[in-house]
């Protein structure tokens, strides 16, 4: 597995990417680093040390975790001041003859710590090699072959794939794995054909099924409009990428010593964890004025992720996975091609991790920015509108410049006896709190001028006549919009996808071709509504309004707002309660920031960003990138295709 760092530095803009890649590793990295991962030699010594004590001819061994025991917090904070000696263990999950067994290994003594049973609820992680040898059961099993005859499939163009089964209130459980099948033939993009209608479990430990049901007979999905490859695809395709390089005559700006890493005036470690993934640890920020580094980060990861899907059907109920857990991040890991997921000049890290083969395609993620920069008064507003090859644009907003500062006589928030309306920033001065919001006319035409605006809202539904072992989902309700006052919506308190769609235009399944607005976090102005302000501003009521066009309401704050009484205002246009449905019409989104200063904000403040995305919805019959021919390369010295 490597992990790899790239500064590229473009005359305005500056990017810092950080990118994974799994890959055979060429060499392990010395310890230096009480949180490095283990290297390759740490990993055979463990397997040595737990094999000698559970021999394999006597003994049935597998390895579900093998990972750093992190030393304690304390004893890592005085290796970063004094450079100590600390401890170095490793801790293993590994079932011995079908029981769970943790052991604590001290990798400098070569003794085993601890060895302890697990007794409790739950399984280790699932390792790919048990997984691996699981899904080759069924093309043994009688039956399956059976239903795949029946199916008028060719054996030989079927694979098969492995899925927990999640926990419904059995008192007991056993180390089982879900199977299901696909067709290949014909596309590399197998999961887009499943084999519905038939259930396979089988027991992990026994390695052989124990439960097989054919249910029914669905037809498998055409192989159609499933290629993704660039080499496989045909004509027609889009305009074509004009190449791109990028170069940086003084190096890459960052340096790396083991899997320690410094960059400007930041320094991290970067560890890997088969569960985890990557972690980021100690990162410190130097800070120029107390001539030191300060911490900021001791341990960042991924701890889990929960992916429950919404259909409770006996086929799909117990599709609730826990993908760190159940699966590991880290081992989970694919490889990045190079100069498509991965930047020239990157540098890489390499650590320790078994992979698997796997077909994957990648393309380059070129974009357009039409970037201004706007000052008013003491802000910058630098506004971006990318430009995506699929079909996304993605507005944003970026604040600097000076706050508006108060000054007071006070230098110390000790000093403080009554409220100021903001922080002391710096010694007399009160830096204010105070809203930055954005109102976008955004006129849609999608596929033509007259348009609606579905709202699809997202409701929990409990399962309470006993059809299924799951006891709730969650399922859609969709409508269309069909006045002004229907459309005022306030972000952030009930789920909901809002899409402009042309009722007039279909896709060939039968869907609206439509673009929906991605928000970022909502804010909601918190003046009452009676406050005079608020009525000059009361298009900020709503996040989301929708409007039939009109030339003439261009202007959200009305045509005259200096000194306005919020009479020509969004929310007094609205009050007329238009019909908007299949019309041309106009969707307002408001872009809101509370901005609360802080010291790194003076005297001149870093940006501070927030955005969204207008994002294709059924608008093209499929990913339009598959067409979207690559750029070519600019060959540079150290940066050759592999």
């Amino acid at each position: 597995m490597k992990l790899f760092f790239h500064l590229l530095s473009l005359p305005t803009l500056l990017f810092f990417f950080f990118f994974l890649h799994a890959g055979v590793s060429i060499g392990p990295l010395q310890f230096t680093h009480p949180l490095d991962p283990l290297t390759k030699q740490e990993i055979t010594l463990i397997q040595t040390i737990i094999l000698s004590k559970y021999p394999t001819k006597t003994n049935t061994v597998n390895f579900h975790y093998v990972g750093l025991d992190d030393p304690d917090k304390a004893t890592v904070l005085k290796w970063l001041s004094t450079a100590a000696r600390t401890s170095r263990n490793a801790f293993v999950i590994a079932i011995v003859n079908s029981q769970v067994h943790e052991l604590t290994i001290n990798l400098r003594t070569s003794q085993v710590v601890s060895d302890n049973i697990h007794r409790g609820n739950g399984f280790p992680t699932l390792t790919v090699e048990e997984q691996s040898e699981a899904l080759q059961l069924p093309f043994k099993h009688g039956p399956f072959v059976e239903s795949i005859e029946k199916r008028g499939v060719n054996l030989s163009e079927v694979v098969c794939s492995g899925f927990s089964v999640g926990w419904y209130g059995e008192t007991q459980s056993k180390r089982v794995l879900r199977i299901e099948c696909f067709l290949k033939e014909g596309t590399v993009n197998i999961y887009v054909r499943p084999i519905n209608g038939i259930t396979i479990v089988a027991d992990l430990e026994q390695m052989k099924i124990v439960e097989y049901h054919d249910h029914f007979v669905v037809p498998v999905p055409k192989v159609e409009n499933t290629e993704y490859r660039a080499s496989h695809l045909q004509p027609p395709f889009g305009p074509k990428l004009h190449s791109f390089a990028s170069h940086q005559p003084q190096g890459p700006g960052f340096s790396i010593k083991g899997h320690s890493v410094s960059w400007a005036n930041w320094k991290f470690h970067i560890g890997y964890d088969v569960r985890a993934g990557v972690i980021i640890s100690t990162a410190s920020i130097y800070d120029p004025e107390v001539h030191k580094s300060r911490s900021v980060l001791y341990r960042g990861y991924i701890s889990e992720l929960f992916v429950p899907y919404q259909d409770p059907s006996e086929d799909w109920y117990y599709k609730t996975f826990f993908d760190a857990g159940e699966f590991g991040f880290g081992q989970s890991m694919v490889s990045l091609e190079p100069l498509h997921d991965c930047p020239p000049q990157a540098q890489f890290l390499d650590v320790t991790v078994a992979e698997c083969d796997l077909i994957r395609e990648v393309r380059s993620d070129v974009t357009l920015i039409v970037r201004s920069v706007v000052t008013v008064g003491n802000y910058d507003n630098v506004l971006d509108w990318e430009f995506k090859t699929s079909g996304s644009i993605k507005p944003a907003i970026s604040l600097s410049g000076m706050l508006e500062v108060k000054a007071v006589n006070i230098t110390h928030n000790d000093e403080i006896k009554e409220e100021q309306h903001g922080i002391l920033v710096s010694e007399h001065s009160i830096g204010v709190y105070h809203d930055h919001f954005y109102i976008y006319h955004l006129d849609f035409d999608i596929d033509g001028v007259d348009n609606s605006f579905e709202k699809t809202s997202l409701k929990s539904v409990q399962v309470s006549d006993n059809s299924s072992k799951r006891k709730s989902y969650w399922t859609t309700s969709s409508e269309i919009l069909k006045s002004e006052s229907d459309a005022k919506i306030k972000l952030g308190f009930s789920p909901a996808e809002l899409v402009l769609v042309n009722p007039n235009k279909k896709t060939s399944t039968g869907n609206n071709v439509g673009y929906r607005l991605v928000p970022n976090a909502a804010a909601h102005p918190l003046l009452t509504e009676d406050d005079y302000p608020q009525k000059r501003g009361a298009f900020t009521n709503y996040n989301v309004w929708v409007t039939p066009y009109n030339k003439t309401e261009k202007w959200a704050g009305g045509l005259y707002v200096d000194q306005s009484r919020g009479d020509d205002t969004l929310a007094v246009w609205t009050q007329q309660n238009r019909g908007i449905e299949n019309k041309d019409i106009v969707l307002w989104y408001v872009v809101g920031i509370h901005h609360v200063p802080c010291q790194e904000d003076f005297p001149i403040m870093p940006l501070l960003s927030t955005g969204f995305e207008l994002r294709p919805t059924n608008f093209f019959e499929r990913n339009p990138v598959l067409k979207t021919l690559s750029p070519g390369f600019v060959e540079w010295p150290g940066c050759e295709k592999p």
